[in-house]
C-alpha cells in the first residue's frame, strides 16, 4: 500500500491515464443504443424522399380554389385516391384544371397538384357541410370519385412536406462522438442505415465483499446487514452508460475473492469492488489483490492508497488478468462507495466509451444552511445536498457520516469543500457537482 497521500485529482488522473477507449465495432441499430459514434454519418438520400402530404385531404391546384368560401365553395372533380405507400395516381394521371385527388397523410403529392386542402376545409365529398373526418376507402369507395366542395383557398406548398426539407444528400446527420439514443436511432433508420460504427458500451462487473452482507429479502441475524452497495453501484454503472453485472457478496476470504474476480474477467471491461480496502484485520480485497501483479502477469497489479478526501479515503486502482482489465477498489461504507464511484468509476466508464467530457457537470451555488459547515484541514470534503437551480442555492442533507445512506437517496448534488477550507459559512459561494 502506498504511503503517499494522493489528492483527488491525482487519483483521477492516474485512472484516466490508464483507461483506453474500447475498440470500435459495427452494430445493428437495435444494439447501438447508448453507444458512442466513432465516425460522422453523412446522409445519402433526401428526407423526405419525395413531396408528400402532411394532412388527410385533397391535392389541388391553387388557382382552382382561389376565393373559395363556405357560401361559394370551389367544386372540383375527384379523379382518384393517393394512399401512403403508393406511387401516386393510377395510370400516371395528373391533377388538371378543376380536378382534385383524395390524398392521405404521407402519400406522395400527385403530378399537377400544388397544395393539399385538409378534409376539414371540405365537405368530404358528401355534398353536406364541413367534414370532420375522411372515410376509409373500403367503407366508402365512392369517395374516391365524384365531386368535392372546398370552403377555403390555399397557397402553393400548403400542407406539403417538401422533398429534402428535413435533410439532403451530403448533409451531416450525426457527428462522431454523439451518443446513440432513441432519436438518433430513428434518424439513422430514416436515412436507410441498418448498422453504425460505434464504441460498445463498457461491461462493468460489481463485486461487494463482507461476510456480514446478506441479500435483500433474506432474514437478518445477529451482526448482519443487507448488501446495498452492489445494487447501488450496479445501477450507477448502468446510469453512466455501461452494461453492468452484479455479483453477490463475497465472504471475507482472499482465495474466494481472487477466484471470483478471475471468473468474472471474461465478461468485464472494468471491475469494481466495494469493501475490504481499509486497515482492518479482515480487509480481504487488499489481501487478495496486493500481490496480484507478479511475473505471470507483467504490468498488472493493484495499488492501494490513501486519498486526501472525505468520505472515501481508502482507494485501490490497477489492472488484473491477461488483458490488464482495470480494477477500482472502493471503500465499503455506502456513502463512501457511492461518492467514490461518482468521482472515479463513472469517469472511467465514460472514458472507455470514448467520450471527451467524462465528469458530471458542476455549477457554483450559494450555501443554504443554518450554521457553518466544518471540514477537516487538508482534505476535500464531499457533502450530500439538494440543488435549487432557480434560486442558485444548495442545501445540505444528512450529516457527514459515511454510513448515512438515507440522505443520499434525497440528494441530487455533492457540495465540494476544498482542502484549504475548514469552515463554510451560510451564504458561501460553493462548487456543486450535479448528480442528476
Amino acid at each position: 500500500m502506498s504511503s503517499t497521500i494522493w489528492s483527488v485529482d491525482e487519483h483521477l488522473e492516474d485512472i484516466l491515464g490508464a483507461v483506453r477507449p474500447l475498440e470500435p465495432i459495427e452494430l445493428q441499430l437495435h444494439d447501438a443504443q447508448g453507444c458512442v459514434l466513432v465516425e460522422d454519418v453523412i446522409v445519402q438520400i433526401a428526407l423526405p424522399p419525395f413531396d408528400n402530404s402532411s394532412m388527410d385531404g385533397y391535392a389541388v391546384r391553387v388557382a382552382d380554389v382561389a376565393g373559395a368560401d363556405e357560401e361559394f365553395p370551389a367544386v372540383l372533380t375527384v379523379i382518384g385516391d393517393v394512399a401512403a405507400g403508393s406511387a401516386g395516381l393510377p395510370g400516371d394521371q395528373s391533377v388538371g384544371p378543376g380536378e382534385a385527388a383524395r390524398i392521405m397523410t404521407g402519400a406522395p403529392l400527385p403530378a399537377g397538384a400544388e397544395a393539399v386542402i385538409p378534409v376539414e376545409w371540405t365537405d368530404g365529398g358528401t355534398g353536406d357541410g364541413a367534414a370532420d373526418t375522411m372515410l376509409a376507402h373500403r367503407a366508402a369507395p365512392e369517395g374516391a370519385g365524384g365531386e368535392v366542395r372546398v370552403h377555403r383557398p390555399v397557397e402553393a406548398g400548403a400542407h406539403v412536406r417538401a422533398r429534402g426539407s428535413d435533410v439532403k444528400p451530403g448533409d451531416l446527420a450525426l457527428r462522431a462522438g454523439s451518443v446513440i439514443g432513441p432519436a438518433q436511432i430513428g434518424l439513422l433508420a430514416a436515412i436507410g442505415r441498418s448498422t453504425v460504427k460505434v464504441r460498445p458500451r463498457p461491461r462493468v462487473v460489481v463485486i461487494s465483499t463482507g461476510s456480514e452482507l446478506v441479500q435483500p429479502g433474506e432474514v437478518l441475524t445477529g451482526g448482519q446487514i443487507y448488501d446495498s452497495n452492489s445494487f447501488a453501484l450496479t445501477a450507477a454503472a448502468r446510469d453512466a452508460g455501461a452494461i453492468a453485472y452484479r455479483v453477490g457478496a463475497v465472504t471475507d476470504d482472499a482465495d474466494t475473492l481472487r477466484a471470483t474476480i478471475e471468473d468474472q474477467l471474461i465478461r468485464a471491461d472494468i471491475v469494481v469492488t466495494t469493501g475490504g480496502v481499509s486497515v482492518g484485520a479482515y480487509d480481504v480485497v487488499k489481501e487478495a489483490l496486493s500481490s496480484v501483479g507478479d511475473e505471470d502477469e507483467p504490468g498488472s497489479g493493484i495499488d492501494f492508497r490513501k486519498l486526501a478526501m472525505q468520505p472515501g479515503k481508502p482507494q485501490g486502482f490497477g489492472s488484473i488478468g491477461p488483458e490488464h482489465t482495470p480494477l477500482l477498489a472502493l471503500p465499503g461504507n455506502p456513502v463512501s462507495s457511492y461518492v467514490s464511484f461518482e468521482l472515479f468509476v463513472r469517469p472511467a466508464i465514460r472514458a472507455l466509451m470514448g467520450l471527451q467530457d467524462v465528469n458530471r457537470p458542476t455549477v457554483r451555488a450559494t450555501l443554504n444552511t443554518d450554521k457553518a459547515l466544518t471540514s477537516p484541514s487538508g482534505k476535500r470534503q464531499f457533502l450530500r445536498g439538494t440543488y435549487d437551480a432557480k434560486a442558485g442555492t444548495v442545501t445540505p442533507v444528512g450529516g457527514s457520516g459515511s454510513h448515512l445512506i438515507a440522505a443520499l437517496a434525497q440528494a441530487d448534488a455533492l457540495i465540494v469543500l476544498p482542502e484549504d477550507v475548514i469552515s463554510a459559512e451560510p451564504g458561501t459561494d460553493t462548487e456543486v457537482i450535479l448528480l442528476r
